[in-house]
């Protein structure tokens, strides 16, 4: 395996490829375009790269898909950072393109939920057609198959476009996580203001299933930050669900956490536990949901079973 080489959604100027400069390492590291989430993964799993840099999820449409299924299928991985990119997108176009011009536009399809408004009120006529990637967007503006593609406005100079209109976006708060998967390894330590990440399947399909999962965390005192259903593959009505919660695997709560849903689920997939990118503090802890209060707890347990009794 490469240990300096680091797989990303390409071509150059996406933003994933500027989210993934924002790690101080990308100085250090070989950083490798690829055409596909799919692809930029399989690299890591093949031992081709130490790590493939990818969007997970966007406040304004939620999980992205590709990378969501590719982490619960396949060889598995394991997240290690994670990096929060504001959105917001420039329409590039070919030097001398007016407006009036634009009667075909790119971008890749997270995208469009996130210009929407804007493509109505200013390209209503115009057509949309999707990309692999915002860069790829820009490229196909370059070579005349598109007129205009919302991208970075920094991606411009790399195609050879101009901005025609920027600060482009629906909402003002668009926001894109990315991560950084490798192989599975030993966890990071923990900080205080940590992420765990699982994909967990349900053993069938029966009144309160998924509420008996929710209780596991909801027990312990841990805090679910995202949960997403995705399909199986294995028949309608079958899903997995894709889960990020506040806390560590060294702590108690969390680790427990695990090993309940380990004991009432068919499959649990552990994707990491890394530290948050928002720098926020973790909700405050519920009484009884400590370490040291399961250390007491298992403390106490430990007396009844050996005659020691209270203390």
């Amino acid at each position: 395996m490469s240990a300096t080489r680091y797989t990303y959604l390409g071509p150059a100027g996406t933003f994933t490829e500027a989210a993934l400069h924002t790690l101080p390492e990308a100085a250090t590291r070989e950083l490798v375009p690829l055409p596909s989430v799919q692809a930029a993964l399989d690299a890591v799993r093949v031992g081709e790269a130490a790590g493939a840099f990818v969007a997970i999820e966007s406040s304004v449409e939620g999980a992205v898909t590709a990378t969501a299924d590719e982490l619960a299928t396949g060889a598995p991985l394991m997240i290690y950072r994670e990096v929060l990119l504001p959105i917001t997108f420039a329409l590039l176009v070919r030097p001398g393109t007016g407006l009036a011009d634009v009667k075909r536009v790119t971008s890749h399809p997270v995208a469009q939920p996130q210009v929407r408004r804007w493509l109505a009120e200013n390209l209503p006529d115009a057509v949309w057609e999707p990309a692999s990637s915002n860069a790829e967007g820009a490229r196909l503006v370059q070579d005349g198959q598109a007129d205009g593609a919302f991208a970075g406005e920094f991606a411009a100079a790399l195609y050879g476009l101009e901005a025609l209109a920027t600060e482009i976006h629906d909402e003002a708060s668009a926001t894109t996580r990315f991560v950084l998967v490798g192989r599975p390894g030993r966890v990071s330590s923990p900080t205080g203001a940590d992420k765990t990440s699982m994909v967990v399947w349900l053993g069938d399909n029966h009144p309160g299933a998924l509420l008996e999962l929710l209780q596991e965390f909801a027990v312990r005192g841990v805090n679910l930050m995202r949960i997403e259903s995705r399909p199986t593959g294995q028949g309608l009505g079958n899903y997995c669900f894709s889960l990020d919660c506040e806390g560590h695997l060294t702590e108690r709560r969390v680790s427990e956490t695990l090993m309940g849903l380990k004991r009432i689920c068919p499959q649990i997939r552990f994707l990491g536990s890394y530290p948050r990118a928002d720098g926020r503090e973790p909700t405050a802890r519920q009484p009884g949901t400590s370490d040291e209060d399961f250390d007491q707890a298992a403390d106490w347990l430990s007396r009844c079973l050996d005659g020691r009794g209270e203390r």
